[in-house]
């Protein structure tokens, strides 16, 4: 799987690098089909009154589709874990879903309907 890491706002370190390529590595295990996915991650702005707000962007192409999940948080950790958290679930629909049209093909070709 092809891995792309920008971060906006603020200084790309091997860390942040690092830990963004783990979390997206760890959805392959939802999901087999996975080719591309594209992390944005960051600070939005030095203006907010609570505090530093991050956020976090990934973008999965997937064999006939593409999903795209965005978080927001005040650590940078968190927000990737959110979205990491949030395509578990996805992937887990996308899955079943598939498997529910191979079980579909299954019967017709045994002709179990008739």
């Amino acid at each position: 799987m092809l891995i792309n890491v920008q971060v906006l706002g603020m200084e790309m370190t091997s860390a942040i690098k690092e830990y963004c390529e783990d979390k997206v590595l760890s959805l392959e295990t939802y999901y087999d089909e996975i080719l591309s996915a594209d992390v944005h991650v960051g600070l939005l702005s030095n203006h907010h009154q609570k505090g530093k707000i991050f956020f976090c962007k990934i973008k999965l192409e997937i064999a006939g589709k593409d999903l795209f999940i965005e978080k927001k948080a005040e650590d940078l950790y968190k927000a990737i874990d959110k979205v990491r958290d949030h395509y578990k679930v996805e992937l887990d629909k996308l899955k079943g879903k598939s498997g529910e049209i191979d079980r579909e093909l299954i019967r017709d070709s045994k002709a179990y309907q008739e």
